[in-house]
């Protein structure tokens, strides 16, 4: 307590007798007079009954007063109650940078939004993000002529990554290390590279494919999804040997065929008149102009009415299990071995093959293997049967060229013989539109897995989506981007197929331990 300077001593309290305050600072002495006594005026209220008075109400929030008009006031031009202030509602979020639709003159990308809203300086994010740009150009030098706009995209991606994860702080650093990062990267030389992406891409992919890589496919595993007889044959699977001696007629040179390119009939020749056949070797697809749908070609953009715009050798298709036969006979798979430990047959593999035009129909030319685990186990290019000529090796699409094909040594019969080390009755064969790929081979097989199948078109049977849509959907890879002159390779399609199957054994069947 705070000492006295005793200025009101020489009053005297007002309560006197009747004051209980231990330290007084009236005085309490009897000599001084009651006049100096110090009179406290007191207001007095009517009295009133219970009666009179009306319930008090509590407002349940206090009453809103415009800020823009000031507080509130009395007739009087008294104040009712203090100003309100001005509060933040909802909780602060870190705006992210939205991918620009537009670019400098250099190709660097712009981050499209509001200064107030970055935490980060603009300017220091835009020089930041120009500096990932320009070790993107220099990452993905190899691949851009063909992907022209895929630094600018993953640079902007990149960016945004950092920011998100950044603090105003921490930022620069972040986007140093990303940097450093893009720098120990190996060159990639194709689109389906392990270093093409952000830094997000690349753990995800890293963690997706170890996940596939740990589970093992087995013949319990994949029991739920293996084709029954009459979906194969629903779906263009030959499930028995047709009749017939089968390989009596190897060719068909001589006859008049409709070409599968421009549906015009024509007579099969040994040396067929170069540029013959005008077509288009993309597919229709539909889409929408003006608010009208219309067909156009995928190779060219040209309406359905159009002309081909590729000229070329007139090629024949045959799909009938009579035709087929008789150009080479079909067989089925060999039973398994008796003693199933001296058996090489694999419980499942990935099979996909490519295939060129001959004076014999479409043949195959070049057959791919994977084991249960991804490694490749076979992949062996074809000879012709004696009497069959190839018309058109199909590189935009079989990848195959002359000159290559030019070293196949095993006849398609020799090839049978090498896949019944590995493949047998029990064996589950998996690929996309597998059909194909047995038909070609000859093959009748029943343990049929086919991701075509397992991943069905939205439009329902007949139509069927491509291995690249489904590899790119579900597994994030960019498969037979070969820009339409180096075509496919059957060993990466047939590990894709494998790696499609694993990804929907873990995201649809998802196996339990114990299986």
């Amino acid at each position: 307590m705070f000492s006295s300077s005793g200025l009101f001593q020489s009053l005297s309290c007002p309560e006197r007798n009747n004051c209980n305050r231990p330290s007084c600072i009236f005085s309490h002495s009897l000599d001084l007079p009651s006049h100096h006594s110090l009179n406290i005026p007191v207001q007095h209220l009517p009295q009133t009954t219970s009666a009179d008075v009306a319930p008090r109400t509590v407002p349940s929030k206090r009453p809103f007063h415009n800020i823009a008009q000031g507080p509130s006031s009395g007739s009087n031009g008294a104040l009712n109650g203090p100003p309100m202030q001005r509060l933040r509602v909802g909780i602060a979020q870190k705006p992210v940078a939205v991918p620009a639709q537009s670019h400098t003159s250099t190709g660097v990308p712009i981050i499209r939004i509001n200064p107030a809203q970055s935490q980060v300086a603009l300017p220091v994010r835009q020089a930041m993000l120009k500096t990932l740009y320009d070790h993107f150009v220099v990452l993905y030098d190899a691949i851009l002529p063909l992907n022209p706009t895929i630094a600018s995209e993953h640079a902007l991606r990149q960016e945004e990554q950092v920011y998100s994860k950044s603090t105003k702080l921490t930022y620069r650093n972040a986007v140093i290390n990303s940097i450093a990062a893009l720098k120990r990267r190996p060159i990639p030389t194709s689109i389906s590279h392990p270093s093409i992406g952000t830094e997000d891409d690349l753990a995800a992919r890293a963690e997706s494919r170890k996940k596939l890589d740990d589970l093992r496919v087995t013949r319990l595993l994949l029991k739920p999804i293996i084709m029954s007889l009459e979906a194969m044959q629903t779906w263009g699977f030959i499930t028995e040997v047709p009749e017939g001696l089968g390989g009596d007629q190897p060719t068909a040179e001589g006859k008049i065929i409709q070409c599968e390119r421009c549906t015009q009939p024509y007579m099969v020749k040994n040396n067929p008149t170069a540029e013959e056949c005008q077509y288009h070797w993309g597919r229709l697809f539909t889409h929408k102009v003006n608010g009208e749908r219309m067909r156009s070609y995928s190779c060219c953009q040209k309406p359905a009415e159009e002309g081909g715009c590729t000229r070329g050798h007139h090629v024949f298709y045959e799909s009938k299990a009579e035709d087929l036969h008789s150009r080479h006979a079909f067989s089925f798979t060999r039973p398994p071995v008796a003693n199933t430990e001296t058996d090489t047959a694999l419980d499942v593999v990935a099979l996909d093959c490519e295939m060129i035009y001959t004076t014999g129909g479409m043949r195959v030319a070049r057959v791919s293997v994977v084991d249960g685990l991804g490694k490749q186990v076979f992949d062996e290019l074809v000879r012709m049967d004696d009497g069959v000529e190839i018309i058109d090796y199909n590189t935009r699409f079989s990848g195959i060229t002359q000159e290559e094909h030019a070293q196949a040594t095993l006849s398609l019969s020799s090839i049978r013989k090498s896949l019944d080390a590995f493949i047998n009755y029990d064996t589950i064969v998996i690929g996309h539109a597998l059909h194909n790929d047995l038909n070609t081979l000859r093959i009748i097989h029943h343990q049929c897995v086919d991701t075509a199948i397992i991943f069905p078109h939205r439009a329902g049977p007949p139509y069927r989506r491509s291995l690249r849509d489904l590899a790119k959907e579900h597994l994030g890879l960019t498969i037979q981007a070969g820009g339409g002159t180096s075509g496919h390779s059957s060993v990466e399609d047939s590990v894709a197929t494998l790696d499609l199957v694993r990804w929907y054994v873990l995201n649809k069947l998802k196996p339990t331990a114990k299986t």
